[in-house]
């Protein structure tokens, strides 16, 4: 399957034009891209997916087995592997999330028929037969050329357990764990490139105080052992989003046994998890409750920086945001433990937000994960028996392609906010990298649901050149795509970039997402 980018119908280019209208020169907003002040190259692996066993995530919208009658290769969905190709899924975060914290590996491994049969006790409380395990999953994140980032179970499990598991996995030895390995069906050693040590362990993961976490990081990273060459990066169970003292222990206590230390935090627009509220027919008041408690991760990030900059100057140890994304309400007549929700506009929006704010912190956040990757919260595919679509938020992460390696530069600029109750968030949102290529790409993200802004752009640093883009919008806040109408909501060329005198003058619409690149070179 090869994605391309369409231009809109007339009813969307006739919205477009109208949104434009609705830019005045008071609205213009000044911005100044620092071309001349380069800094971190923006990681891949911000662009980071989390697979768990949770829902319709593994099983029907990853894996159907070799006998299902949905076309497949080695019982992987074809439609989602060429969709997640297109995509460039960078790394693939798996087993979970809680359920990590009560898998056993072995139970995974063997003839699938053989597996035993176990009750999901985090998610719905469904049968898990185990048919997805080490080697599916390891074959999948090949497949679709991901980096394999694994989450050892801390909560129920053991050093030994742990150690054999990445023995098993990583080991080119004639040891028993290496060739039962290859009796499996796998003769060369994996590449695990990300090992974690446990998972919310301050919550699902065992509710341990943050003293008791760093002793038992310490103790099970000693026995992390794999070949030379083939050592994975070692991440430690960090706090929620408002965890700072966990933080401050563990930085404290184990900086120097780390290479990155995670956190976690969703997005609800009610902030209450009882009701976080509904996925679609929201009001605009919900709207803006969305975007502004989004906008939480800019203090998450920030903050936790500041605590790591207290034990690691240098910047070595990096900060991991490997759960991210919208929670809402799961949608009705659905199993309220598959975590099941509709992805409109408005997720696209956020994702753009939390894209930005991540790309401005670059030297510290290498790697994200969002939650998750089919049929899961804020998920990039939804499935329904053989039918697949893109959501609002696989389209973002596809404009966004560019940055991904790309040399971030500072963005300068003062914007509009919109307050709700003692908080308030920007009405734009803006990133700018230049590319390995040369070329310079600037994301324009505007988060009010009704006017549009007109923007002008200075780069001291450089002589910009003629842009093209993308763009992504819709005339209804929760505009979303359904089995029905699977390409409601899509990108757009986007050729209303002007050059003038030196100056790159847009106009971007309401509830829009913009990524311009810098043509020719």
């Amino acid at each position: 399957m090869k994605l391309r980018t369409t231009l809109l119908g007339a009813l969307a280019a006739a919205s477009l034009l109208a949104a434009s209208a609705n830019c005045s020169a008071a609205d213009t907003i000044s911005i100044t891209v620092r071309a001349d002040q380069p800094g971190a190259i923006i990681n891949p692996a911000i662009y980071g997916q989390f697979a768990e066993h949770l829902g319709r995530l593994i099983y029907e919208g990853i894996w159907v087995g070799e006998k299902s009658s949905i076309p497949n290769t080695r019982g992987y969905r074809n439609d989602v592997i060429a969709a997640l190709k297109e995509l460039g899924v960078p790394v693939l975060r798996w087993p979970g999330g809680c359920f990590a914290d009560e898998y056993n590996w072995r139970e995974g491994i063997g003839p699938r028929e053989s597996r035993p049969r176990k009750v999901n006790t985090h998610w719905g409380g469904v049968v898990e037969d185990n048919s997805f395990g080490t080697h599916e999953f390891m074959d999948f994140a090949e497949l679709i050329g991901a980096d394999a980032y694994v989450n050892a179970n801390v909560g129920t499990g053991t050093p030994r357990e742990m150690a054999e598991w990445l023995e098993y996995m990583t080991s080119d030895s004639t040891s028993t764990l290496a060739d039962l390995r290859r009796k499996n069906g796998r003769d060369k050693p994996w590449k695990v490139k990300y090992f974690a040590m446990g998972n919310e362990t301050w919550g699902c993961g065992g509710n341990m105080r943050p003293e008791y976490y760093a002793d038992l990081y310490r103790h099970y990273i000693t026995f992390m052992k794999a070949p030379e060459g083939a050592k994975p990066l070692r991440i430690a169970s960090g706090g929620n989003g408002s965890g700072l003292p966990w933080t401050e222990v563990l930085m404290r206590e184990a900086t120097k046994y780390m290479d990155a230390i995670s956190v976690h935090y969703y997005t609800l627009p009610t902030g209450k998890w009882d009701v976080k509220g509904t996925a679609t027919k929201f009001t605009e008041d919900e709207w803006w409750a969305t975007v502004v408690r989004t906008y939480r991760m800019e203090w998450i990030v920030t903050e936790h920086s500041k605590v790591m900059d207290k034990y690691d100057a240098e910047k070595r140890v990096g900060l991991y945001v490997d759960e991210w994304g919208t929670w809402y309400d799961v949608e009705p007549g659905t199993n309220p433990g598959f975590l099941y929700q509709q992805n409109t506009l408005r997720d696209a929006v956020v994702a753009a937000v939390n894209l930005n704010i991540f790309h401005d912190h670059a030297d510290r956040v290498r790697m994200t994960n969002i939650a998750q990757m089919v049929n899961v919260l804020q998920a990039m595919i939804l499935t329904d028996k053989d039918q697949m679509l893109l959501t609002p938020t696989y389209h973002v992460f596809h404009m966004y392609k560019p940055f991904r390696g790309a040399t971030r530069l500072p963005v300068e600029f003062e914007a509009p906010r919109h307050k709700l109750g003692d908080v308030s968030a920007p009405t734009l949102t803006a990133s700018a990298a230049r590319g390995s290529d040369g070329k310079l790409h600037i994301a324009l993200v505007n988060l009010d649901p009704r006017e549009g802004l007109a923007v002008s752009l200075t780069i001291p640093g450089a002589t910009p050149r003629n842009f093209s883009g993308t763009i992504l919008t819709a005339a209804a806040m929760d505009a979303h795509n359904t089995f029905d109408k699977p390409a409601a909501v899509k990108p757009a060329a986007f050729s209303g970039a002007r050059v003038i005198q030196g100056v790159v003058r847009v106009e971007v619409p309401a509830k829009s997402i913009i990524v311009l690149s810098e043509a020719g070179k």
